[in-house]
């Protein structure tokens, strides 16, 4: 989710009222993304876990503006070109620019966006933020466990899944471990579209030399960030049709004016869509 307006950050312990449930003792992935996409709600200790992998490879922000990238042109593509009107949104994250319902909006202002994050940081902002816009909501759910998300009443409320509808999973399976098996998550997301739905998948790719040692800082400062095979990656679309170009380097899907194709971290990120038939 984004917003165009920035305000200041109280210091570190000094927020109260709807936030006394958040956690500052331990980075949140949330909040880690926000400072590298230059965002303002993170602490000192999600800057510490940003530069744990930031100072292995300075470059590798540009992942994380590749992948908001190819979310955006994903979402034109669903809603412009597609023709799906729901879309669900899963790990959406905190502000950064350019809302996925606000794109969406931008071709068909009825479009129906439910987005889900499990962070209290990300509800409360993402609450605040839509107010009594009634087509667009946020939900507390978790990708291991997607009953939370597609039985959830406001999901219900919002997406007909006897419809065609989109499910964004633009950069969290990667945080998703082996232990917690992915594969299954996907599969289960999978077996709730409808015919015709579609299925938006972006991860870390384990084909660049760099992958290993940011694999294992990311390990080490954040607690997940797997990078998987071009054959992991394509696992994640069993069962689905993908739409041209197929699985390829995130910013060779579709590219537009503003997509960096060829830039030094392009070899580190992969992305796709998929169709239920």
């Amino acid at each position: 989710m984004a917003r165009d307006q920035r305000r200041s950050v109280p210091p570190d312990g000094e927020r109260s009222g709807a936030r006394r449930d958040l956690n500052f003792t331990r980075p949140s992935l949330a909040r880690v993304y926000d400072y590298v996409l230059g965002g303002r709600e993170h602490f000192e200790i999600d800057r510490r876990a940003a530069h744990g992998f930031l100072n292995v490879a300075p470059e590798s922000a540009q992942v994380a503006k590749d992948s908001r990238n190819f979310l955006r042109r994903g979402v034109r593509y669903l809603v412009g070109e597609a023709g799906i009107r729901q879309i669900i949104d899963i790990g959406s994250g905190l502000p950064t620019t350019g809302n996925v319902h606000e794109i969406a909006h931008e071709i068909d202002p009825t479009v129906h966006v439910v987005y889900v994050d499990k962070d209290p940081m990300v509800l409360t902002h993402a609450r605040a933020m839509l107010g009594d816009d009634d087509t667009t909501t946020v939900i507390s759910g978790d990708l291991r466990a997607p009953e939370t998300i597609f039985d959830d009443p406001q999901t219900r409320a919002l997406i007909d899944m006897d419809r065609p509808f989109a499910v964004l999973l633009s950069g969290i399976l990667h945080h998703v471990s082996d232990k917690a098996d992915p594969f299954r998550a996907a599969a289960e997301v999978s077996a709730t579209l409808s015919p015709d739905s579609y299925l938006l998948i972006s991860n870390f790719l384990d084909e660049d030399p760099r992958a290993k040692d940011l694999e294992r800082a990311f390990l080490d400062s954040v607690g997940s960030g797997r990078f998987r095979t071009w054959d992991e990656n394509r696992r994640f679309f069993e069962g689905l049709e993908m739409v041209e170009p197929g699985l390829v380097y995130a910013n060779r899907w579709r590219p537009d004016a503003d997509t960096p194709v060829g830039n030094q971290v392009e070899t580190l990120y992969v992305g796709g869509v998929g169709r239920k038939v």
